[in-house]
């Protein structure tokens, strides 16, 4: 396995959807119920298993999320939420692949679709930039221990199913086949270490890089989406340098 652009830089960083919790949970929980209407047993529903993933990686209560999967009978509080994805370019040709759940489809496309052309951005058509994509496993190791043997864990990875890994202060990405996310996930916390995120994500196959005023626009753009409560999953192939995140981060 060999690493490659890293992937906070590619989800566009780390935990900015969890700056309202109770909004995350809000989100997380439509998602759960969605999910389950399918069927309700993660042992045979992958996409239900992937949504507890994520729900676990944001630290929401066990409770909550077995109370999302009971609610599953056929509506959300009355409102029948459908799946859809959007997909567009920001500044600097950066592609962008969104996911959303929406009871209203004109209003969340006219949203969408607003938000792109403030930001200097514009929504394409269907299949428009998903190719530039792929639907991967991926596996987070946070805040790593410095006397942590990373040649071990990334050899126990591999042998699980991982294909690929990013080292980044201090935080070990793997990417797997999405079915093999579980056994890569197990193995690593059968060896003692503390697994922070294990999910099925949109990742993209390359990165464009951007900087200057580019960076700061899609960054703003990415903030916007995020902050839509129908979108689930944002995601965008750009690759910005450490110094010009930071000080685009800092304001």
């Amino acid at each position: 396995m060999a690493g490659h652009s890293k992937w906070a830089n590619i989800k566009h960083r780390k935990g900015a959807q969890d700056k309202k919790r109770s909004s995350l949970f809000s989100r997380l929980s439509r998602e759960l119920i969605v999910c389950a209407r399918q069927d309700p047993n993660p042992e045979t529903n992958p996409t239900l298993a992937a949504a507890i993933e994520r729900a676990r990686a944001a630290n929401m209560p066990k409770e909550n999320i077995e109370r999302a999967i009971k609610k599953a009978s056929g509506n959300v509080d009355g409102v029948q939420y459908t799946e859809v994805t959007y997909e567009g370019y920001g500044p600097g040709g950066v592609a962008i692949y969104l996911r959303a759940l929406t009871d209203n489809r004109n209003r969340t496309a006219a949203t969408v679709r607003h938000l792109f052309e403030i930001h200097g951005g514009s929504l394409g058509g269907e299949g428009s930039v998903a190719w530039q994509f792929e639907r991967r496993g991926v596996v987070e190791v946070a805040e790593l221990p410095p006397t942590a043997d990373r040649e071990s864990l990334v050899l126990l990875a591999a042998e699980a199913g991982a294909e690929d890994f990013t080292y980044d202060e201090g935080t070990l990405t793997f990417y797997t086949p999405p079915t093999a996310v579980a056994a890569v996930r197990d193995a690593l916390q059968g060896a003692g270490v503390e697994v922070t995120k294990a999910e099925v994500a949109m990742v993209p196959k390359t990165t464009v890089r951007v900087e200057g005023k580019d960076a700061e626009r899609v960054l703003k753009l990415l903030d916007a989406l995020d902050e839509e409560e129908d979108v689930q999953e944002v995601v965008a192939n750009f690759d910005i340098p450490d110094e010009v995140m930071a000080r685009v981060e800092g304001g």
